[in-house]
């Protein structure tokens, strides 16, 4: 029940500041709006990991810097996405590949679930897939690039880039805790985010010089990124703590049901259409929840 709690409340976190980073990338780009939210999330799981006490380790810190790395490269991906696609197909399209690398790493390391959960699992991961279709219309852009960079610039096959990403930061973060380490894989994980998106901004500004699109600016859209950073730095604690209190399979499938609350949100403040397939998929997440409770 525990596991269950903190991986939906994760779930929770991680959908409001998909929605809020999403929000900020479209008006910037995504490694500047990142370069708000990473930092502001590493202030945040620092002061929680020196209040929550724990002894760091070299291996723990070293599987949580290795995580960042996947998760940095993950962010930038998926800012990307958000900025290219709407937020209702990005997110599930990112979750749900996220979530089947967890559950094959799990099955591998010998994890073996009830009938209930088992079901209750598979039930949500057929609700993310539902929410994840978008209209099956074509919509002609002459002016869409072709080869790698037509690739690069579109948001579901993006979003899926970054899905698998955030499915191996899922394993290695729960690779990372030993049961006294406390929080600070977490602050290893924040800055392993920290060197690739500074890596990545040096990089583009080498390619492209000092204009790589328009900065973060004004109180409001700066206030976005940085309460965005602080959730998503929320988020991965309590994902971190879900996976060492149960099964990995168990937690990042739970956490990956975050979409649903994008998706809400997404509607509301773009009004981006929700279509009946994705009603469903909430409908299906709802039973596949209450089956992994009872389970």
């Amino acid at each position: 029940m525990m596991v269950t709690a903190l991986a939906l409340s994760a779930a929770l976190a991680y959908g409001v500041a998909d929605f809020l980073g999403g929000a900020v990338s479209r008006r910037s780009t995504a490694l500047k709006a990142l370069m708000w939210c990473v930092p502001m999330g590493l202030v945040v799981v620092l002061a929680a990991a020196f209040l929550t006490g724990g002894h760091a380790t070299w291996a723990g810190l070293g599987w949580g810097f290795a995580a960042g790395l996947a998760g940095g490269v993950g962010l930038i991906a998926f800012y990307r996405a958000l900025a290219r696609g709407p937020m209702s197909v990005v997110a599930p399209v990112s979750a749900l590949a996220a979530a089947v690398l967890p559950v094959i790493a799990g099955v591998a390391r010998g994890e073996r679930l009830g009938a209930g959960v088992l079901a209750g699992m598979l039930l949500c991961l057929v609700a993310i897939g539902l929410v994840s279709m978008e209209d099956g219309g074509t919509r002609e852009d002459t002016a869409r690039p072709s080869g790698v960079r037509r690739l690069l610039d579109n948001g579901p096959v993006v979003a899926g880039i970054s899905g698998a990403c955030f499915g191996i930061f899922f394993i290695l973060l729960k690779t990372s805790g030993d049961g006294d380490s406390g929080l600070w894989p977490l602050v290893a994980a924040r800055a392993g985010n920290v060197c690739v998106i500074a890596t990545a901004l040096i990089i583009a500004v080498r390619l492209h010089g000092p204009d790589t699109g328009p900065p973060v600016s004004g109180r409001t859209l700066i206030g976005l990124a940085l309460i965005s950073g602080a959730l998503d730095a929320g988020a991965n604690a309590l994902y971190f703590l879900a996976a060492q209190a149960g099964l990995l399979s168990l937690a990042a499938v739970l956490t990956s049901l975050y979409p649903a609350i994008t998706v809400l949100l997404a509607r509301a403040a773009y009004s981006e259409r929700l279509r009946a397939v994705q009603r469903l998929g909430m409908a299906v997440a709802v039973a596949g929840v209450a089956l992994v409770t009872v389970g």
